[in-house]
């Protein structure tokens, strides 16, 4: 404990009937107070506002446990992002391309046990970290940092940039769960002609946001804002 919050323990707490009498915003400045000279320096000086740590040094993916014929890589300038990927059905050049999405809080090694499965049957399979999640860095990890780059059509860019660099033009499915449902559904909303179809499981996609139609064409009195009406009259 620290000199300052010893010092406020001793003044603010009084003892009634043998029992402190500390209520729990004290003790929360308290506590606080103890671990604040400790931890708040350390924030502030190791904290970064992009994750940009090296895999280079980080043990195999998987810890022994990735099943045979799935190898896993980064690959680089994908949006921004240095992206961590699993692959299966990567040793045949030519095949068609099937882009698995996770959840929250998951990793690509979500998919393992359905992508063997989909590689037998002549798809080269790639699921990757998607943005904030795994080895995948090159994000804006910061408390207060800037969101944006997690909004929906961003998260699409990270996908299409990534099947571009693999050096697909075109992906024949596109399958997301829980968080990645959403990805995916949005893929082929704003790409079609890149995402052939799409899979979305756990999570129904309610469809684009509805757009103000025949607006321009509307009768005066409807165009006519309620304030301007007002002072008119």
């Amino acid at each position: 404990m620290s000199d300052q919050s010893r010092l406020y323990f001793s003044s603010e707490m009084k003892i009634a009937d043998g029992r402190p009498n500390l209520s729990r915003r004290r003790l929360c400045l308290g506590l606080s107070g103890a671990t604040v000279s400790g931890s708040a320096v350390a924030q502030s000086s190791t904290g970064a506002t992009i994750v940009r740590t090296s895999v280079v040094g980080l043990p195999p993916y998987g810890n022994s446990t990735l099943p045979s014929g799935i190898r896993s890589r980064v690959v680089t300038n994908i949006n921004g992002l240095t992206m961590h990927v699993l692959e299966a059905g990567f040793e045949t050049n030519g095949r068609a391309c099937i882009l698995l999405l996770h959840g929250f809080p998951e990793l690509a090694y979500s998919w393992r046990k359905v992508m063997l499965p989909l590689a037998a049957a002549g798809y080269h399979v790639v699921a990757p970290d998607q943005r904030g999640y795994g080895r995948t860095t090159g994000w804006d990890n910061a408390y207060d940092g800037d969101l944006d780059s997690f909004r929906i059509p961003n998260l699409v860019r990270d996908a299409l940039g990534l099947v571009s660099a693999l050096g697909y033009r075109t992906v024949a499915a596109v399958i997301g769960r829980d968080f990645g449902s959403p990805v995916a559904a949005y893929c082929t909303v704003i790409r079609p002609d890149v995402f052939r179809s799409v899979a979305l499981m756990s999570a129904p996609f309610g469809g684009p946001p509805p757009l103000p139609f025949n607006t321009a064409n509307a009768p005066e009195a409807a165009a006519t804002p309620r304030s301007l009406k007002t002072s008119q009259s």
